[in-house]
């Protein structure tokens, strides 16, 4: 009876001490919430290029503001809006030129600046691949116009969960309303055609 006793005891013991494990651990569940961090719009660049037949430029648009949200380390989505009211030339050192350009494309030409000051990255979907290597998925609005885009980046998130990103990649004008010196709509154009694609150097940087 002693050994059925005692038997019956440790029995009873480890009954207590699976249900309290199990009720601790739903308490005692760290829940990981996704956080929205700020986007540093000062520590953070938008860079741009576009090429033609007889040359290129490059210059710089301002971020005005945006977000990265994350959870666990890991990026999630995000969004910035970009200002298109600063954007400048780095290239021509001729003032005069430099500023025709610009304002050339601040035009319905380009980006028609004027009826539609701020364009946005909206990301949706950020797929990590291997290591700091993401896909992200999201939409572009540019000129008022809103298309699909996806991407590669690297991002990197450190203990305190501020988040570094950055990715280049390429947007065809022609599908935001910009269609000048497409060849794409003026096949007789020649040698004053400008490329469809322009390339976007970015980082962005966030911290709560």
């Amino acid at each position: 009876m002693k050994v059925v006793k005692n038997l019956m005891i440790v029995a009873f013991a480890a009954l207590v001490s699976v249900s309290a494990m199990a009720d601790g651990g739903k308490k005692g569940l760290v829940s990981i919430a996704p956080v929205a961090l700020k986007v540093d719009a000062k520590a953070s660049t938008f860079n741009w290029l576009g090429k033609k037949v007889t040359g290129e430029h490059n210059g710089t648009i301002g971020i005005q503001s945006g977000s990265l949200v994350v959870n666990g380390g890991k990026l999630q989505g995000g969004e910035f809006t970009i200002d298109m009211k600063t954007i400048k030339c780095l290239d021509l050192t001729d003032a005069g030129y430099n500023a025709k350009l610009v304002g050339h494309l601040t035009t319905p030409d380009f980006f028609d600046v004027a009826n539609f000051p701020t364009a946005k990255l909206n990301i949706k979907k950020a797929t990590l691949k291997s290591g700091s290597n993401y896909d992200l998925t999201g939409e572009l609005t540019i000129n008022g116009v809103t298309q699909p885009i996806n991407f590669p980046a690297v991002v990197s998130v450190d203990a305190k969960g501020a988040t570094t990103a950055t990715a280049k990649f390429e947007v065809d004008r022609t599908k935001f309303g910009s269609k000048f010196g497409s060849k794409s709509f003026f096949e007789s154009i020649g040698d004053k055609m400008i490329y469809d694609n322009f390339q976007v150097d970015v980082k962005i940087v966030a911290a709560k």
